[in-house]
């Protein structure tokens, strides 16, 4: 178990940026072919991945360089605190569907997740209700796809944390 763990944290930018890239990718493929239309929240926690992303692509490419190992904690370190960031914003769109506190006053879907049949009926003079932060689409095993991001980004806090201990320790 140890030396698998070892072999995470020695690559660990390359499997931050896939869990985003996987991340992103759940979270498109519930919009695309659950139907499920994101919330301003929703949106907030894809931004998180984007970012962590980037910062790993960016991690991969300067430790390439001559010398550039020597600035990979820096990046687990900037891996760690975005992922904390990630675990905030779920924390806050998931006590908004337990109704513990109030989600943004701002929480409304941009339109982006609108099908055609919806926008047709929009013309018809329905009213279309956007997604509400403080509602849960979808829940497994009695958590919302925001509880189950908490879960996900503690999970990538704590391996970013490791990681900056495990790359310290090396020369």
């Amino acid at each position: 178990m140890m030396q698998l763990i070892r072999a995470v944290l020695d690559r660990w930018a390359l499997w931050a940026l896939g869990a985003s890239a996987l991340m992103l990718a759940a979270a498109h493929a519930f919009e695309t072919f659950g139907g499920y239309a994101p919330c301003t929240l929703c949106l907030r926690q894809r931004e998180v991945y984007w970012v962590a992303g980037t910062i790993a692509l960016v991690s991969i490419l300067i430790t390439k360089l001559p010398r550039g190992l020597r600035w990979r904690w820096l990046f687990d370190l900037a891996l760690a605190l975005v992922f904390a960031v990630g675990v905030a914003v779920a924390t806050w769109h998931a006590g908004a569907e337990w109704k513990w506190w109030p989600g943004p006053s701002t929480c409304a879907s941009t339109g982006a997740g609108v099908s055609a049949d919806a926008m047709a009926d929009l013309l018809g003079g329905a009213k279309i209700r956007p997604p509400a932060c403080d509602e849960a689409a979808w829940r497994f095993l009695g958590l919302s796809m925001a509880g189950w991001n908490v879960l996900i980004s503690l999970k990538l806090v704590a391996y970013s944390v490791m990681a900056i201990f495990h790359d310290r320790r090396r020369p």
